[in-house]
């Protein structure tokens, strides 16, 4: 039997917090209470003057992606490990079929790339093409194998953008089968005549990369998806807001009773455009992402977001890559590989942005780091929360410790960071996942192949109260 108290900390949920012990036994959470005991032989934690609370679900990460000409530098062993020192236990990846390829095929491929995660995982399908046996072989996806959410791109002209049709067919699909259909919301169509302008210009440094994805091209398609969502009947989950044009439009819908979920990403509340002006390509090329950090009056309009529910997940799109890989676009912006790093930051910097400037209580962070996530792709109550018999996935966070973050200090398998440099004041100390005590303050015991794959059910908590 392995046992884990965790003894005099402020226990923090999204409903709540209490000051109380917390019991683990055999990678479960069995009891939250007052004066709790553990056996003889059990791990002691103490939590004093720390939070506790559940561990952070990212719904966004890329491990191990071809992409650009090559690979992302994170495989899944050093994504999920770097993911544990940050707080995180659980993360829901892609998988990217090949055109043409089935979509069986490619879960297979994704599921072997996925056995040395050190932390328990879920996978996305992106919807890379369109046809009868890929509609028909979400059924098996869906009943079979526990994936139950697929991303539709409306971007990247000639490669993974869809037409409006195929979205439509898509999402259809969707409803019958009940999973959540994701999109990425920016007009693909739009931007390839703005890349060609640009270059034909003789602008190919990054800053072309920004100028050619204005904020209107996410605007447009996020109130296209949603148009197509509603229509349909469908819930739908919009990825890495990053433009006010996008979240106005999500709260709009919401507003009329649409089943919309918006995500958006820590960067996307404190960097802005400037970045991709820097006269340094690696610093500017760094940032390279897609959407792309905004001018800087967006991230008021995300945080106001943020606090109103508009935008209640929160992610990192995890798709890092070094210096040298962002170096096969110099001299032409359309080739610097699209990806920015930050598995292992996401929770430090919303809680120094968000607790500790004043923007959001600490039950609202675990509501945004974890347990809407886990609602929204329906792993709640195994995940997001510290239910009794739920997963063991928990972290101890010290409010008065400090930390300076750096490429040089992180685990993301990469020398470079959006976040060079930024003191946080909010430090994880320990990491659980399903009771295995994966961080220990500053010690990384993350062991490659213990994470799980978690299967989900369909109709999940999107579907709630709506006619199947």
């Amino acid at each position: 039997m392995n046992e884990i108290l965790i003894r005099g900390g402020t226990v923090v949920t999204a409903e709540g917090r209490e000051c109380a012990d917390l019991l683990c036994r055999d990678g479960l959470i069995v009891a939250v209470g007052a004066n709790l005991t553990a056996s003889a032989g059990a791990q002691v934690i103490d939590a004093g003057g720390c939070f506790v609370m559940p561990g952070g679900v990212d719904p966004h990460t890329h491990m191990q992606l071809p992409m650009m000409g090559t690979v992302v530098a994170d495989d899944f062993y050093t994504g999920t490990a770097a993911a544990a020192a940050g707080g995180t236990t659980t993360i829901l990846d892609f998988v990217g079929a090949e055109r043409g390829q089935p979509p069986l095929e490619a879960l297979q491929v994704w599921r072997g790339k996925a056995a040395k995660a050190a932390i328990d995982y879920g996978f996305h399908m992106t919807v890379s093409w369109w046809g009868p046996r890929f509609s028909e072989e979400m059924t098996a996806l869906v009943r079979d194998h526990g994936l139950t959410s697929f991303k539709f791109f409306l971007a990247y002209k000639g490669g993974l953008m869809l037409p409006d049709e195929d979205l439509i067919a898509g999402f259809q699909r969707c409803r019958e089968l009940g999973a959540l259909p994701q999109v990425h919301a920016e007009n693909g169509d739009l931007i390839a005549y703005l890349q060609a302008k640009m270059r034909a210009e003789g602008l190919n440094s990054p800053l072309g990369h920004v100028l050619s994805r204005p904020p209107q091209c996410e605007g447009e398609a996020t109130v296209r998806a949603i148009t197509i969502a509603e229509t349909v009947g469908v819930p739908l989950y919009v990825v890495h807001v990053s433009a006010a044009e996008a979240a106005r439009a999500i709260a709009q819908a919401r507003g009329r009773g649409v089943k919309v979920i918006g995500e958006t990403l820590p960067g996307f509340l404190a960097i802005d455009d400037s970045v991709y002006r820097h006269p340094d390509f690696d610093f500017a090329a760094g940032h390279v992402m897609s959407p792309p950090y905004r001018p800087r009056e967006h991230q008021q309009a995300l945080w106001q977001a943020v606090q109103d529910g508009t935008l209640s997940t929160t992610g990192t799109d995890h798709c890092c890559f070094t210096k040298a890989q962002k170096r096969l676009g110099e001299g032409d912006f359309t080739r610097i590989p699209n990806g920015c790093g930050g598995v292992e930051d996401r929770l430090h910097v919303l809680w120094q942005l968000g607790v500790n400037g004043g923007r959001i209580s600490p039950e609202q962070f675990v509501a945004l780091t974890s347990t809407n996530a886990a609602r929204s792709f329906n792993l709640w109550p195994r995940k997001g929360g510290l239910e009794i018999g739920g997963d063991a996935d928990v972290i101890v966070l010290d409010p008065a410790k400090t930390k300076k973050l750096s490429a040089a200090t992180q685990h993301q398998n990469t020398d470079f960071s959006v976040w060079e440099g930024m003191e946080v004041r909010g430090v994880v100390l320990h990491t659980f996942s399903r009771g295995a005590h994966v961080w220990a303050d500053g010690d990384l015991r993350a062991q490659s192949g213990d994470g799980r794959y978690v299967a989900r059910a369909p109709f999940g908590h999107p579907y709630q109260g709506q006619t199947r």
